[in-house]
């Protein structure tokens, strides 16, 4: 839902090699989320087995051209990121908890993941739906999907929490809803869904 969830490692790792007044590309980016109402994306998700994907298939974040879509409430930020980071001890792991409120009476399937970038002064890309890239098609949002959608009625208060976990070898996602129906965290330990950092 970042612009890589590698980025942030990459660009910090590479910091070494960066001039005190030298720039980063991208030097800040925003990922969002917003709650989704999408028959079609949980039928292909639900389609999945573990042995195609090698794991749990609910517990993966997918990205993907959003079509057939309910957005449910406005996109909300969650994590940003800064580079140059000159912090003494970087640390990219992150926790936020994000409330949504529905408008409508519909089953909530999961949310979608959204980033803007600034890449350099006031050149940006962004999949934002307010503010998305014209005739950008190399970057797409990303599906978090519930493994046991919920029903949701006009008025309904939707609570998510999302973390970005780093540890010495890989980052990934977890999020785990807790309101109105609470659910186990999806993808906990990054037990389906990682992406390895470079060494």
């Amino acid at each position: 839902a970042v612009v890589s969830t590698q980025s942030t490692g990459c660009l910090d790792g590479a910091q070494c090699l960066l001039k005190d007044d030298g720039l980063s590309v991208p030097c800040e980016y925003t990922s969002y989320l917003a709650p989704i109402s999408s028959r079609k994306l949980f039928n292909n998700v639900s389609s999945q087995t573990a042995d195609a994907v090698g794991e749990d298939p609910f517990h993966m974040g997918y990205v993907v051209r959003l079509q057939a879509v309910n957005v449910l409430d406005k996109v909300k930020p969650c994590f940003s990121f800064h580079h140059p980071n000159r912090g003494d001890k970087i640390d990219n792991s992150r926790h936020l908890t994000l409330d949504f409120t529905v408008a409508t009476e519909t089953m909530l399937h999961g949310f979608a993941g959204y980033f803007d970038a600034r890449l350099y002064r006031d050149v940006y890309i962004s999949t934002h739906p307010d503010t998305h890239s014209k005739d950008m098609f190399s970057w797409f949002p990303m599906f978090f999907p519930l493994k046991q959608p919920v029903r949701v009625h006009s008025g309904d208060h939707v609570s998510v929490d999302f973390w970005r976990v780093v540890d010495q070898t890989k980052v990934w996602y977890e999020w785990a809803l807790s309101e109105p129906a609470p659910q186990a965290i999806h993808n906990s330990r990054g037990v389906s869904y990682w992406i390895g950092l470079f060494s």
